[in-house]
């Protein structure tokens, strides 16, 4: 395993940042009446994933911070699968769809949720 250097050589933040993506490919189709409800939170909550762990790397010196900055990206997560339901019920997105983004999205969940057990391992590779 290479030895990561920034927060771009994570593994979760590279898959958040494709799902991320792909939440914004998708929701070009949603209604434009929906611009500034659930097409702007949906994609608010995806994109704040990767900020949240970035900023996780940053913080890594005090690893309660950083337990939090992840833990708040889990927060991101969970509510972007919330605005995946909704998108389902409003038939904005297919349940094929739906259960493609909410199995990546729940995997992001976990990944980041392994981080927080994990604190420790990113925590002490900071420079004292």
């Amino acid at each position: 395993m290479a030895a990561i250097k920034s927060f771009r050589d994570l593994e979760t933040y590279q898959l958040a940042k494709k799902e991320a993506k792909r939440i914004f490919e998708i929701t070009k189709g949603f209604p434009k009446d929906e611009k500034y409800s659930m097409t702007d939170q949906i994609r608010r909550s995806s994109r704040a994933v990767n900020a949240m762990i970035a900023e996780s790397w940053a913080r890594r010196l005090y690893k309660a911070a950083f337990i939090n900055k992840i833990d708040e990206a889990m927060g991101e997560a969970n509510e972007t699968q919330a605005w995946l339901d909704h998108a389902l019920e409003c038939e904005y997105i297919t349940a094929k769809q739906h259960g493609e983004l909410d199995d990546a999205w729940q995997h992001i969940g976990a990944k980041l949720h392994n981080m927080i057990k994990r604190a420790d391992d990113f925590c002490t590779s900071v420079s004292k």
